[in-house]
């Protein structure tokens, strides 16, 4: 399985501090089945920059080569609506790929939004939506997503929104996403051992009985593929 949104890089935004506990988030993931993992930082484009994700990944894969680890990680980063616009190009997911993850205000839906992905999709990115059934616009209007989703916009759920430990609304919520068809990824978003783990097997266990077991694994194998396939052959385009 591929994890394509995962707070697990130390000491660089609100997941793990230290070495430790991202090597516990590490083994935790390679025991779910997770082979490869995006790391997606919240950035600001300043004190999270390229730079410094790109250098905590090569060490991090450093440290799960030397523990003989099968899982690797590749770079990202979790953009904020507000930045979207200015930041999007150079914040991608997977080794500069033309996926971008961008986050809404959890309070409400913004005015515009899909003005904003229209202009990224002009640009050639392919905006996707992280963890919508969390924001309070959407809970109260799930099928605010439809259009969207109709034109272009690609939409990530977290595991345990489907498994019931983020609450009844938000479980009901991400429930309903996955029968319309509107998901195309299912990911942990996980910040520590203990905050939202890094496990996708139950959840997709569960959205299996929900859409089926072939279209539960596209969201944790073919789609997230699909994004390593398009940033490898950006890179190979480009070399």
């Amino acid at each position: 399985m591929i994890d394509i949104h995962c707070h697990i890089l130390p000491g660089i935004d609100d997941g793990p501090q230290t070495l430790a506990t991202s090597l516990a988030m590490a083994k935790m993931a390679e025991r779910d089945g997770i082979r490869t993992l995006i790391a997606t930082p919240h950035t600001d484009g300043i004190r999270v920059n390229r730079v410094r994700v790109e250098a905590a990944v090569h060490d991090l894969n450093l440290e799960l080569q030397r523990l003989n680890m099968t899982l690797s990680v590749c770079p990202g980063y979790e953009i904020p609506y507000h930045l979207a616009e200015e930041l999007s190009a150079a914040h991608t997911l997977a080794n500069n790929g033309r996926h971008v993850l961008i986050e809404f205000p959890p309070m409400h839906l913004p005015k515009g939004a899909l003005n904003t992905f229209f202009t990224l999709i002009a640009a050639g990115l392919v905006p996707v939506l992280a963890h919508p059934e969390r924001n309070l616009g959407v809970l109260i209007n799930p099928d605010v997503l439809k259009e969207m989703v109709d034109n272009g916009v690609l939409v990530q759920i977290t595991a345990t929104s489907i498994t019931g430990e983020l609450g009844p609304d938000v479980q009901r919520c991400a429930h309903h996403l996955l029968k319309q068809g509107w998901v195309h990824f299912l990911a942990t978003d996980s910040h520590s051992p203990t905050f939202r783990e890094p496990v996708l097997g139950r959840a997709v266990t569960l959205a299996a009985r929900l859409i089926g077991q072939e279209n539960a694994m596209a969201l944790v194998e073919q789609n997230p593929r699909q994004i390593l396939a398009a940033a490898e052959s950006l890179s190979a385009s480009t070399s």
